[in-house]
């Protein structure tokens, strides 16, 4: 006797969700008629058995999300990505993850069978890329864009000015002026923004940024020991730094130990993302806290959404950021 076909099945099948497809076999009036036409399809391709409650096992791959991570993942992606895995299975998505620094050279996007729509996170692509993809009415959303995107492009990122506004606001409060700055790579988004938000502070202080005070770097610890390393070894050095992340941070930490000075006594560090290993440090980092599990809910309801034919409105989306003050900063001594 064949398995009776269910709403499961449907759903997978047709990339709309089990409630999309409830309303459609329940002749209930909020479907669309395309979305309508799609799912009843979808039941006499199945089976002529009416679709059952929800259980079973979906067709492989049918209807499911591609998750793009070309990075190793770590503390930050991995965080994003648990996030997505876990929304995705209480919409009863079906998950294809590729992950690895190996994955930016992957050109199939959009061409995998099965797949309804992607999540993709900081992608390498260009914006050109991008609107290019979405010209080919294929359902996706950017977590944490590297380039500004246009405004059709569906996209979840933390409000990276705030943020920096926010921990450059917390040193000059402590008197500090001469602020080193351990930026990401200059191509991306963050980078400008955070940029921008630590001008702001300055401004706010009646202060000015001073381009030799900036490096940008990927962020690694052996990078951001790097970048603190030159700009510790200034004539007149800073008496703060700011990292593009908590593990730059870390290398300046390690900068600053390597030089004698003692933080924050000596030198205030403040890094971004408030990962484990900012709470690992002696002292412990003060950070800004990015909602990183937030970010990859907020792109798997966006995508649902989108794959759901629901009109959205705010494509863009900055989740809110939050200042963690812990033991690396502190005054600014009198020489600075």
């Amino acid at each position: 006797m064949p398995r009776r076909v269910t709403v499961r099945d449907v759903a997978a099948e047709t990339g709309v969700s089990i409630a999309t497809v409830s309303r459609v076999l329940n002749q209930a009036g909020n479907v669309s008629p395309r979305t309508r036409e799609l799912v009843e399809q979808a039941v006499q391709r199945l089976g002529t058995a009416a679709p059952g409650p929800r259980g079973g096992t979906p067709k492989p791959a049918a209807g499911a999300v591609y998750v793009r991570c070309p990075y190793l993942l770590t503390d930050y992606f991995g965080l994003i990505v648990s996030s997505i895995a876990e929304s995705l299975d209480r919409h009863a998505r079906q998950l294809i993850l590729n992950a690895g620094q190996a994955v930016a050279a992957d050109a199939t996007l959009g061409n995998r069978p099965g797949v309804g729509g992607a999540i993709l996170i900081l992608p390498p692509e260009s914006a050109d890329d991008l609107v290019r993809l979405r010209e080919r009415r294929f359902p996706f959303v950017v977590v944490d864009p590297r380039t500004p995107l246009p405004r059709d492009i569906a996209s979840v990122s933390a409000a990276h000015f705030s943020g920096a506004r926010q921990v450059g606001a917390h040193l000059t409060e402590l008197g500090h002026r001469r602020i080193g700055v351990i930026a990401g790579p200059r191509e991306w988004l963050a980078s400008d923004a955070r940029l921008s938000g630590h001008a702001a502070a300055l401004a706010d202080a009646g202060s000015l940024p001073d381009p030799s005070l900036i490096r940008y770097v990927e962020p690694t610890i052996d990078e951001g020991y790097r970048a603190a390393g030159e700009l510790l070894d200034l004539p007149h050095r800073p008496t703060a730094l700011v990292a593009f992340n908590d593990k730059a941070a870390v290398g300046a930490l390690q900068a600053a130990a390597q030089r004698g000075l003692r933080v924050p006594h000596d030198l205030s560090i403040a890094g971004f993302d408030d990962i484990d290993l900012s709470r690992a440090t002696s002292p412990m980092l003060t950070t800004v806290r990015q909602p990183l599990q937030e970010m990859g809910r907020m792109a798997v309801s966006l995508l649902i959404r989108l794959l759901d034919h629901h009109e959205v409105e705010a494509l863009h989306v900055e989740l809110a950021t939050e200042l963690v003050v812990r033991e690396s900063t502190g005054p600014a001594t009198e020489e600075s």
